[in-house]
């Protein structure tokens, strides 16, 4: 999942973002709310976790911007503020979740778990990336709408990573998905998609070292 964070905070900032990063998310870290959202203009994000009082505009003023822009990405807020106006104000702005400092790292893996499956929606068609989408409800990668040809081992593969666009997928996940029946090492897991991905047209998936594959969510969705 790819996540922004905002904390000026720098040890909480800092323990926080190789919290998600060691979940397997990618968590870009700021700490100015001016800078958050020049960033936001140009690049898309599953998720948001703001504190509401930073330097330039606070995340308040933030997800407010975003508002008037159409950008409507969810967010959870982190804050010490104990305010009532200052949480409801929050909520009024459409955030999901709100945590009071100090918390719990594993309580946020818990309410980023919770914010995303309330806001994932029922979706067959799935971009990949420019020239590629998948149909899950039919198990079929198009190219351009054509129907590209694939093994069923490869269709499995792809499926797993259409299905977590902008997670990794670590080999784990793909040994009890593609090979259910039988143990395979990972040099094996790395030879099929190798495989599949000399097949594709376009370069999509994306290996992340010692972890395992990536398909990132392109800009427009």
């Amino acid at each position: 999942m790819k996540i922004l964070l905002l904390e000026d905070e720098q040890m909480l900032s800092e323990a926080i973002h190789e919290y998600l990063l060691s979940l397997g998310h990618r968590a870009t870290l700021f700490f100015n709310g001016e800078e958050a959202l020049e960033v936001l203009k140009k690049e898309t994000y599953d998720l948001l976790i703001l504190d509401i009082n930073v330097p330039g505009i606070d995340g308040l003023e933030l997800l407010e911007a975003l508002h008037t822009l159409k950008i409507r990405t969810p967010a959870i807020y982190i804050s010490a503020l104990v305010d009532i106006e200052g949480i409801s104000r929050a909520y009024d702005l459409g955030c999901y979740d709100y945590l009071k400092k100090p918390f719990h790292l594993k309580e946020l893996a818990l309410r980023i778990d919770k914010v995303m499956q309330s806001c994932t929606l029922p979706q067959s068609h799935l971009r990949l990336s420019k020239s590629y989408a998948y149909d899950a409800s039919t198990s079929t990668l198009m190219c351009d709408n054509v129907s590209q040809p694939l093994s069923k081992r490869q269709l499995q593969i792809i499926d797993l990573l259409a299905r977590n666009r902008s997670r990794v997928v670590d080999f784990d996940q793909f040994r009890n998905y593609v090979w259910v029946e039988e143990y395979v090492d990972n040099a094996t897991i790395r030879a099929e998609v190798s495989r599949l991905k000399k097949s594709l047209k376009e370069d999509f998936i994306q290996n992340i070292r010692a972890l395992g594959y990536m398909i990132d969510i392109p800009r427009n969705q």
